[in-house]
């Protein structure tokens, strides 16, 4: 069994710099989290992942993070340096978010997702929660979500005994009838890709997007993921979205759709206890089909 490695120590050969202070504030998935000085009075964000974690997918999000900074839109947090054992970040201090930070962030997030993509998919391999996530690049929204984000997590999720052939079959008819289901088309928006309210960092006025799983992607898969779990003031956020960027027709009822791969995340993570929610997005899905 592989030693953990000393958090300090271990910032400073990432970083070449002095470490005055390191404190472990929590960790999930094998990953330590970490708030650090460094010896320039900068503080910083740390995840290492222990001796165990195989592969926390660190590469992809500082990627992630930088791609969706390059648009100047949605605020996120400068990369200070990472590896395949550790990233760090700039320090946010969080703060309670209000109508006005949720309204600002509606438009961030709009100005983000016209930054736009080159395709679908992105140039590095994907991670999601520690889970092998595909960017293979793709033209077609459609037939990319289903291939790259639908049927590979309902298998998996069928290989871990937490769904069944005949739930799978399920998921297979919505991949099935994507194109009827997938509403107007769109150009590849710049998303986050992981958008539940846990990734949007409120601090200093506005909505910080933390954790990105980022892609060229759906516009409307950020918006239906922050609806997935509950962000605080959604309505407003939506509403000075479309403000910015009005979204397409029938947006509303698309929302079970989007919201179909991140639930399929959830069954693969956590087992069964997610199967009746999973289900019940993919039939909200199919009965809303032309």
């Amino acid at each position: 069994m592989t030693a953990e490695p000393d958090p300090r120590s271990r910032l400073e050969r990432l970083l070449g710099t002095g470490v005055r202070d390191c404190q472990v504030i929590g960790g999930q998935f094998g990953v330590r989290h970490c708030r650090a000085t460094l010896a320039d009075g900068r503080e910083v964000f740390a995840k290492i992942a222990g001796g165990r974690a195989g592969d926390p997918g660190f590469g992809a999000e500082a990627r992630g993070l930088c791609w969706l900074g390059e648009a100047r839109a949605a605020p996120v947090p400068e990369v200070v340096g990472w590896d395949e054992d550790a990233l760090v970040i700039s320090w946010l201090p969080a703060r309670s978010p209000d109508r006005h930070a949720a309204e600002r962030f509606g438009r961030d997030l709009a100005r983000l997702h016209a930054a736009g993509a080159d395709a679908y998919g992105a140039p590095w391999p994907g991670v999601i929660a520690g889970l092998p996530l595909g960017n293979q690049v793709g033209r077609s929204w459609p037939e990319w979500f289903a291939a790259q984000r639908l049927l590979p997590f309902a298998r998996r999720a069928r290989d871990a005994g937490s769904l069944s052939s005949g739930d799978v079959r399920v998921i297979e008819a919505v991949a099935g009838r994507i194109g009827e289901l997938a509403g107007p088309a769109e150009q590849p928006s710049r998303i986050h890709g992981d958008c539940w309210a846990g990734n949007v960092l409120w601090s200093g006025g506005s909505g910080w997007l933390i954790d990105p799983a980022a892609h060229g992607g759906h516009r409307e898969t950020d918006l239906a993921m922050l609806a997935l779990f509950g962000a605080p003031f959604l309505d407003r956020i939506v509403a000075c979205y479309q403000e910015v960027a009005p979204l397409g027709e029938g947006w509303r009822e698309r929302v079970p759709l989007h919201q179909l791969h991140p639930l399929l995340v959830h069954v693969c993570l956590f087992g069964a206890g997610y199967r009746a929610a999973t289900l019940d997005a993919a039939s909200a899905a199919l009965a809303h089909a032309p």
